[in-house]
């Protein structure tokens, strides 16, 4: 009965990872800024880690099971 959070807590995990992840490359390829009021290869720096941090721990959470 345990795995019913991980497997929530995963899934939680890996779409804001990934749509973290996708927002922050379309935005970079359009030349956009990422964060406003920021240095753009900062934001995007950031983004990304806490992107792949997210898919970390979904992976993390999917081997829980």
């Amino acid at each position: 009965m345990e795995s019913g959070p991980a497997i929530f807590a995963g899934a939680v995990f890996a779409l804001f990872g990934a749509a973290l992840l996708v927002w922050t490359v379309v935005r970079v390829r359009h030349g956009l800024p990422v964060a406003e009021d920021v240095n753009p290869v900062a934001s995007a720096t950031l983004a990304s880690l806490f992107s792949l941090t997210a898919l970390v721990l979904a992976a993390w959470c999917f081997t829980r099971l």
